[in-house]
């Protein structure tokens, strides 16, 4: 199999797409959950959709670039949860191509083919973490896009407009995920080890990061949304409050990546076994320790728990397992640890059809789907607001507020005491009031109070937390 796919002819590459699709598509006979950070992105998209503007019209820490794509999904299709899993799995296949494109032309290893590719992808389908199309997937896209910026494209230095582009996708990348600009000390450490002019080149990388925020920070100035643009999208993450940290528990996290561990303690082992001839193959395995630790560094910062975390991960495996795969004096060797690999991540993926999660002490990830909350069933195709952090009644409902991140809406709602948070309040809800609101949180008595112009207008139903507006 190794053999296979260390040839560069295109018919691997038509089989490693026939691989991915077998080992993905099966389960969509299943169906397709229903995860919580795929509810979230489908309710920013339908607010987009409906001529909101972010930050300004809905409070949420969602970066823009990705609150974009999802609207712009939500113009082809209404909540389009199909779309997005293709989308994902379109978006990962790109990421290893591309990966992969760039170890073959930069010549970081003697053996060429599809075998880089060919990891990314057996890892990236442990589990359905990365079947969702989160901000970090998204975004991840424009790292893996910047590493050949990175690389001197002779081995005498930079040209400096691939410097500025680097840079560029990196500040992209950050206008998807914030944290990913945290891939800016790659950029430096590259700059440093290749680049003969490191402080003068260092400069142009961050002036291409800067420039996708300085025209992001023009647009929000021109909507009269700077400010907000600051509040809900810098101020969050440089607080510790990561947009979409809303993916599988850590402790499934941490069980899901131990395959990956071991794989990349095997491959290190490997590595630093193997010697390397040029000096350009010392200076990018250093590079990829430097990837590797970043990765460990915005993990930690997403605590572990935004989905996709394990895509981090992925680009510094896919280089270190060239030297895993590579030819041995026992040729078996590396062919039988693939197979076994492709039989872990086989059965991972279907434990819950094979009935192994109990077995392999591995939850399925289908447990942690959202589902419609039972107690608010008779609600279906309405306009809601939900004044707490619940987000189960947007299942079968659409949100018709700003109001969509609850800790994000603690500006307003929970400083109802000062008027410049009633006069939002009043402001926000005036044109177009939500048909049903559900008081969690106990605030209605003091809103119809304070605001009687709008909640005074909504009445008690025979569900003691739904409260329907009378026109």
């Amino acid at each position: 199999m190794l053999r296979f796919f260390k040839s560069p002819l295109p018919s691997r590459l038509i089989l490693l797409v026939l691989l991915l699709l077998a080992l993905r598509l099966p389960l969509l006979w299943l169906g397709v959950p229903l995860m919580p950070a795929e509810l979230h992105a489908l309710l920013v998209g339908e607010r987009l959709h409906e001529g909101a503007l972010p930050y300004r019209d809905l409070y949420d820490s969602t970066a823009p670039l990705a609150s974009v794509l999802f609207g712009a999904l939500d113009v082809i299709a209404s909540r389009p949860l199909l779309l997005y899993r293709l989308l994902a799995l379109g978006i990962l296949a790109l990421q290893a191509l591309r990966l992969n494109v760039v170890l073959n032309r930069a010549d970081v290893h003697p053996e060429r083919g599809f075998v880089g590719a060919l990891t990314y992808l057996l890892l990236a389908s442990l589990t359905f973490d990365l079947d969702i199309l989160s901000p970090l997937l998204i975004g991840h896209t424009f790292i893996i896009l910047s590493l050949s910026a990175l690389l001197p494209t002779t081995r005498e230095g930079y040209d400096n407009r691939r410097l500025f582009r680097a840079g560029f996708l990196i500040g992209v990348a950050a206008l998807c995920y914030l944290p990913l600009a945290l891939f800016l000390l790659v950029g430096l450490f590259a700059v440093i080890i290749f680049a003969a002019n490191s402080f003068r080149s260092f400069l142009l990388l961050v002036c291409g990061f800067l420039f996708p925020y300085a025209v992001a920070a023009t647009l929000f100035l021109y909507a009269e949304a700077l400010p907000s643009f600051v509040q809900f999208h810098l101020q969050p993450v440089l607080r510790g409050v990561v947009a979409g940290a809303d993916g599988l528990p850590l402790f499934l996290q941490l069980r899901l990546l131990i395959v990956p561990g071991v794989v990349l303690l095997l491959a290190l082992g490997r590595t630093f076994t193997t010697s390397l001839g040029l000096v350009f193959q010392v200076k990018f395995l250093q590079l990829m320790l430097v990837w590797l630790l970043v990765a460990f560094a915005m993990a930690a910062a997403g605590r572990g728990a935004a989905p996709g975390t394990l895509v981090l991960f992925l680009p510094p495996l896919t280089y270190f397992s060239l030297f895993l795969w590579q030819k041995a004096r026992r040729a078996w060797v590396p062919e039988v640890m693939l197979l076994v690999l492709v039989g872990t991540v086989v059965m991972i993926r279907y434990r819950d059809v094979l009935h192994l999660d109990g077995v392999l002490q591995l939850p399925s990830e289908r447990n942690y789907a959202i589902q419609p909350n039972p107690i608010y069933a008779t609600l279906q195709g309405q306009r809601l607001l939900v004044l707490g952090p619940d987000r189960r009644p947007y299942v079968q409902n659409r949100l018709a507020s700003p109001y969509l991140d609850w800790q994000l809406a603690q500006k307003d709602f929970g400083h109802l005491n000062e008027y410049a948070a009633v006069f939002r309040l009043a402001y926000n809800f005036a044109p177009n009031p939500p048909d049903y609101l559900i008081d969690e949180a106990g605030l209605l008595p003091e809103l119809q109070y304070k605001v009687p112009s709008i909640f005074g207008r909504y009445k008690p139903t025979a569900n003691e937390k739904v409260y329907q507006l009378i026109k």
